[in-house]
């Protein structure tokens, strides 16, 4: 018999309610005798809440799921109660000492996982609604929650498995001949399922963008306005802004919404060489390492005091994107100018066509139908299945049935590692170890 557990189910600090949540095997005796009765299932019921002496906690109400018609699979007993923390905090120890534990982080999801209410997918997708920094990104990670790439993935396994059964067929019966028909009809169904690994990738991609964010520095000389338009994409006055060369000295950092991207917009010191200031020159240190990090460079250029002078040169790694400031005093016009863009930040004149571009930059591609959140593991294992997909392509160009089929079985596996039907307990533990208590 697994543990009952229990945990507060919502966020630190007051509020107007509180939930408690309880599930497993103990969850009917401890509602009986924490509640007088066994609520009816499915129903919101009146719950009186008593310590051990009889003192009353609080009043609220009980929603009671029987297994296994609940999050988790479980008998399962939530608690709406007043949503201060002394109060639940007292709630929850007369649960502890009525025979629950305290859940470890994820542990109401990860049993959800184990009992068959959700894949592994659908799992972390509900950590990633929870945490979804835009609206565009709480929207990818709704549709996974709801099986859309848990679907996808289902789908291609459907056909991968379809010609494995071809394949090894021909390898079960050697005397039975592949006809050259049969064998092309196979070339081109793994070719097919190589082209749509390729979409879904493409929108795993999107959806890891969602997640994940991005980083994006603004550089440059200084005074060529980077603090200037580090507030007006943020919305508020983050950074001082000042006439005076050098007023930024160490890096800002804001999470703003560019088009649905999380991007971590980071403000550093002016570039330049000229300067005794120690304090400035390690500004300058920093803003450049911040450079060769950053995913994307914004190398703001003043189109009046110094458009035509020399200008920083990045490394390979991340794409760096030009943009003229101070417009509004040149009198060019704004958007997209030769090899970059033009703006005003004290204007605006400009900044939708440089959040537009800030977004075909990061995404690389217009924003794929039907997006849902994506992790890292999740790309990997699709590479991998891509790879496996394509040699097996090769393979049986070569006539090599056996070899072709063992990399279609590989591929499989790969795809059953994203949605956790092929998965070990050390992946499991780190994906869960990563969610809030109570979910």
């Amino acid at each position: 018999m697994a543990d009952t557990i229990c945990a507060i189910a919502t966020p630190p600090g007051a509020g107007g309610v509180g939930i408690l949540r309880v599930s497993g095997d103990r969850v009917p005796d401890i509602a009986q005798r924490l509640l007088g009765r066994l609520p009816v299932p499915r129903q919101a019921t009146r719950a009186t809440v008593q310590d051990a002496a009889g003192h009353l906690v609080d009043q609220g109400l009980a929603l009671y799921f029987p297994h296994p018609a609940s999050y988790t699979g479980e008998h399962v007993l939530e608690l709406h109660l007043h949503g201060n923390p002394h109060v639940l905090d007292q709630a929850l120890r007369i649960l502890v000492a009525l025979g629950a534990r305290l859940a470890r982080p994820g542990e109401f999801t990860e049993r959800a996982f184990l009992n068959g209410k959700i894949d592994l997918a659908q799992a972390e997708a509900v950590a990633d609604l929870i945490g979804s920094a835009t609206a565009q990104a709480a929207q990818a990670a709704a549709q996974a929650l709801a099986g859309a790439f848990s679907a996808a993935v289902a789908a291609l396994k459907e056909r991968l498995i379809h010609v494995r059964v071809q394949l090894e067929a021909g390898l079960d019966f050697p005397d039975e001949d592949i006809s050259p028909a049969a064998d092309a009809q196979v070339r081109g169904q793994l070719r097919a399922l190589a082209d749509d690994l390729a979409g879904l990738l493409a929108r795993a991609r999107e959806g890891r963008l969602l997640r994940d964010g991005a980083t994006v520095a603004l550089l440059g000389r200084p005074n060529a306005g980077k603090s200037t338009l580090f507030n007006a994409l943020c919305g508020h006055p983050a950074a001082i802004v000042s006439p005076l060369a050098g007023t930024t000295r160490d890096a800002l950092r804001e999470v703003v919404d560019i088009e649905g991207i999380p991007v971590t917009l980071i403000d550093t010191a002016g570039l330049r060489d000229a300067t005794t200031d120690p304090i400035e020159i390690e500004g300058v240190r920093r803003a450049q390492t911040i450079a060769q990090e950053a995913q994307l460079r914004l190398l703001l250029i003043d189109d009046g005091a110094d458009a035509a002078g020399a200008h920083p040169a990045f490394g390979k790694e991340g794409t760096t994107l030009v943009v003229y400031t101070k417009i509004d005093v040149t009198g060019r016009p704004p958007g997209p100018a030769p090899g970059g863009i033009a703006v005003s930040a004290l204007s605006g004149d400009g900044m939708d066509a440089l959040r537009g571009a800030l977004s075909a930059c990061l995404r690389g591609a217009p924003p794929a139908e039907g997006t849902f959140t994506a992790r890292t593991r999740h790309i990997e294992a699709l590479h991998q299945v891509r790879r496996h997909v394509e040699a097996a392509v090769s393979r049986q160009a070569e006539s090599a049935h056996d070899l072709a089929a063992e990399d279609l079985r590989r591929a499989q596996t790969a795809l059953g590692a994203i949605t956790g039907e092929f998965t070990s307990e050390d992946l499991l533990g780190e994906i869960f170890s990563r969610f809030c208590i109570g979910k």
